[in-house]
């Protein structure tokens, strides 16, 4: 009994056990999760293996071959599934981020991760040495615009090496560009430059790659920001990027002001490239002015109302909006008004004209974050020649812009270095190729009997303007360059206009080498900053700079010079600048020691310390302060391609930011 017992119990279980199997074997298995099965933590039945499919995606169909297969090496499992990834975005818009540079290279290396070449059913890696090779020439490219190198492009886990069985996605692409250099005749070495309109985005990509280019000899930096936050970025050629040398001049262009005035913009982003190449290919007048001069571009003083410009394009000729920036300010009639200043002062026997305060009244005023960083910066630099770029007729002014009588529009009103001021004028429009001719039938024809120069008060008067701030807050003497009655003129009139302009602005930055320079210093040879450098007849001076160098605009002819500066002597010298110099002169001054009396009149205009006073309220401090988020704590400022992928609405793609 207890036997036959035992016996059913047995068969019992036996029969539960075949049970348990049967279910266990018959179950459908588990479904792998993206990346599964390549990292062999699953099987896929053989029924559901995805054969070799056709390369289907977009921006990958010129691929050296023409079968992928999902999941592919990233863990997507459809095509579908690419496509909505961060990854393939990037490589949709790589050639506008990185404006053309190491493309189709970079698209072509991403593809083959995400869309790997398949044979008889089965994946292959592209080569390592490939990826290597693309990332040590391509680096460079993604740090110009503050990008981190992407991940699905780590040599290491997505690439294999020769002996593991590699495909190279680049061998078609090399095999036609060594064609293509095989039908090219040798010819002289020339500057390629892409005569096209600029996105902001697009022309700090131009701006840092071209510094990258001529490292030795460029940088690039901000001076601040606009209204909606994009950086006022500055290209900067010179022998010592970044450093002030001894003697070398500081000039300066600044385009793009009004926003909807864009034609001095694009040949700023064309003169940027062209320095570089030019210098790079040895052209002995590029690499004379660049050795000897320290050159600051500035081609967007407001982005954000060449964006509104750009939005209507050269269909309206940009006259309709942009002209403001973000807050609807003209930027070049929100300076201090230190034109009124100097008028007001006039009939007092010691009245100056030159390092005006700003008033403390200015700024209660709405000012702009544009002007805010404009004068910030012409306060740190000791420029001495300047142009800023406009659009509207076809002529150069020059200060004052202000009329000297509020009630009179047009009225000649010179500054005391009208003839220096004139010759400036004179260099830019007689090496223009329009600008000075006798045409009455052309845009400017209304300047054809002044010679395409005009005083800006006698054009028409306004206050608060950039030229005149320059001149009397500054050492730097600016003119205005009003490059054509077209605003926003057609693409394909850019190079027209850059062949037009080219001379003219290679003239005016060589022009600045003239007049007289040299270095104040005391007994010890110590150079002495803040020395002031007067010149008989002219009721401006200039100031030296940190180390006691200066720079004096002024033509050929018999100047009486003096330095002076508080508690020491004062020096005078007589020179004579002949009318076919081709540089500056140089004159130096040694002060003596002596006991600091007060004197009139070092006095007799404004003391030092309240030029000194800049924002004496930090009403701006704003300006400069990172943005806090809701909980207080410093949010992080993202780079202006970020807007790329967010608005697509993907998640966004936080490996692409740099110290994350």
């Amino acid at each position: 009994m207890h036997s036959l017992r035992s016996r059913s119990t047995m068969n019992s279980l036996l029969l539960l056990l075949n049970v348990l199997l049967t279910i266990v074997c018959c179950a459908p298995p588990r479904r792998c999760e993206p990346g599964d099965e390549l990292l062999g933590r699953c099987q896929v039945p053989q029924e559901e293996r995805l054969q070799c499919t056709e390369v289907v995606l977009g921006y990958c169909n010129d691929l050296p071959y023409s079968k992928t297969r999902f999941p592919n090496l990233l863990g997507h499992r459809t095509r579908q599934d690419s496509e909505m990834g961060a990854e393939y975005l990037l490589l949709s818009v790589a050639h506008s981020l990185l404006q053309g540079e190491c493309m189709p290279d970079i698209r072509l290396l991403g593809c083959s991760v995400l869309a790997p070449q398949c044979q008889d059913s089965r994946i292959r890696k592209p080569c390592r040495s490939t990826c290597e090779a693309v990332r040590q020439g391509c680096a460079h490219a993604f740090e110009n615009i503050e990008m981190a190198w992407p991940y699905f492009l780590d040599c290491d886990r997505f690439f294999a090496g020769e002996e593991e069985g590699c495909f190279d996605p680049l061998e078609t692409l090399r095999a036609q560009q060594e064609v293509a250099l095989t039908s090219i005749s040798p010819e002289e070495p020339a500057t390629i430059i892409q005569f096209i309109y600029h996105s902001n985005a697009q022309m700090f990509n131009v701006l840092k790659r071209t510094a990258a280019k001529c490292s030795h000899i460029s940088r690039t930096y901000s001076i601040g920001r606009s209204v909606e936050g994009k950086d006022l970025l500055v290209i900067e050629f010179s022998d010592n990027p970044g450093q002030h040398d001894l003697l070398e001049p500081e000039v300066k262009y600044v385009a793009n002001m009004h926003g909807n005035e864009v034609l001095g913009r694009q040949l700023l982003i064309y003169l940027a490239q062209y320095l570089c190449s030019e210098y790079l290919l040895g052209n002995e007048r590029i690499q004379t002015l660049i050795n000897n001069t320290r050159i600051h571009l500035l081609p967007s003083m407001n982005p954000d109302g060449y964006e509104l410009a750009a939005a209507e394009g050269p269909i309206y000729n940009g006259w309709i909006t942009g002209r403001g920036n973000a807050q609807g300010i003209d930027l070049n009639r929100n300076f201090p008004d230190l034109t009124s200043i100097v008028y007001s002062q006039r009939r007092n026997k010691r009245h100056r004209t030159d390092h005006i305060p700003i008033p403390d009244s200015y700024w209660f005023g709405k000012v702009a974050p544009e002007t805010y960083a404009m004068m910030k910066w012409v306060r740190s630099i000791p420029f001495v020649q300047s142009a800023s770029l406009h659009g509207g007729d076809l002529v150069v002014s020059y200060p004052y812009d202000f009329s000297r009588h509020p009630h009179e529009e047009k009225m000649f009103s010179p500054t005391p270095d009208e003839q220096v001021f004139k010759q400036m004028a004179r260099t830019y429009a007689d090496a223009h190729a329009t600008m000075a001719d006798n045409n009455t039938e052309r845009c400017g024809a209304s300047f054809v009997n002044k010679g395409g120069i005009i005083n800006g008060a006698l054009w028409y008067s306004f206050a608060g303007g950039m030229s005149d701030f320059n001149y009397l807050h500054t050492n730097c003497f600016e003119i205005t360059v009003e490059l054509g009655c077209d605003k926003f003129p057609a693409e394909e009139e850019l190079y027209t206009e850059w062949k037009r302009n080219k001379e003219s602005l290679l003239s005016f930055m060589e022009s600045v080498h003239r007049g007289v320079k040299g270095i104040v210093k005391d007994e010890n040879g110590n150079g002495i900053k803040g020395a002031r450098i007067s010149v008989k007849g002219i009721r401006h001076d200039i100031r030296t700079a940190e180390n006691g160098d200066y720079w004096r605009l002024l033509n050929p002819g018999i100047h009486i010079l003096m330095a002076s500066a508080p508690g020491y002597t004062r020096v005078m010298k007589k020179v004579n600048l002949p009318t076919r110099m081709q540089k500056a002169g140089r004159v130096d001054f040694v002060l003596k020691k002596v006991p600091q009396e007060p004197d009139m009149e070092d006095l007799s205009f404004l003391p030092g310390d309240t030029y000194d006073r800049f924002d004496p309220y930090n009403q701006f401090e704003r300006y400069t302060l990172t943005e806090l988020g809701e909980d207080e704590e410093e949010r992080e400022e993202k780079p202006w391609w970020w807007n790329y992928f967010t608005q697509s609405g993907i998640s966004a793609p936080t490996w692409l930011l740099r110290n994350v």
